[in-house]
């Protein structure tokens, strides 16, 4: 079963006109994520895996499929590297 994508209790949100600031509240450093960036992390906080977010981004952007999911792969490693998730899908799903 894939988990959603859980920011970490630590990590605030503010929408903006072109994305997403998350805001990690432990150091005061902050993430600007552009639309597609943010529409990324709204699908998975929804509950969809990789691969439909992937399919999602495909269909709004007509990008290649392989391309899309090596997009959100990265994405999601770069939330987990920096610290702000508290819960991840399953990464293999993407790929």
């Amino acid at each position: 079963m894939t988990r959603s994508v859980r920011l970490h209790p630590h990590v605030t949100t503010v929408a903006t006109d072109d994305g997403l600031v998350l805001l990690d509240e432990r150091g005061g450093r902050y993430w600007q994520l552009n639309t597609t960036a943010a529409a990324i992390l709204e699908h998975l906080a929804r509950g969809s895996d990789p691969r439909a977010t992937a399919e999602h981004l495909v269909s709004r952007y007509g990008i290649d499929q392989k391309q899309a999911e090596a997009d959100v792969r990265a994405f999601l490693g770069r939330l987990r590297s920096a610290g702000l998730l508290a819960s991840t899908p399953d990464d293999r799903a993407a790929g």
